[in-house]
């Protein structure tokens, strides 16, 4: 497997597919707040260099992933209405 040179902290898992070797899954936050702690740039600068750089970076079938996590928000079935709700509204 190949590693983004940097990014251990960010490694969030290995990510299997079909027929292919297993890749690195790294959070995509967390490897931006790297460049942004280690390299002292800005949070537009650091997505700017990391999604050219890094994401843009393709070096074959092994190059690892970068994920967005999100959180779930738990959600409820209003009756009367039918209609979804989240626990924001």
């Amino acid at each position: 497997m190949l590693k983004a040179d940097g990014f251990d902290k960010a490694v969030i898992g290995v990510g299997s597919r079909c027929g292919q070797k297993d890749i690195i899954a790294y959070d995509r936050d967390e490897c931006i707040a790297i460049l942004c702690r280690r390299d002292g740039m800005s949070y537009e600068e650091a997505v700017e260099y990391f999604d050219f750089n890094v994401v843009g970076g393709y070096v074959g079938e092994r190059t690892p992933v970068f994920i967005t996590l999100f959180t779930c928000v738990p959600v409820l079935t209003d009756p009367e209405r039918g209609a979804i709700l989240s626990q924001t509204e």
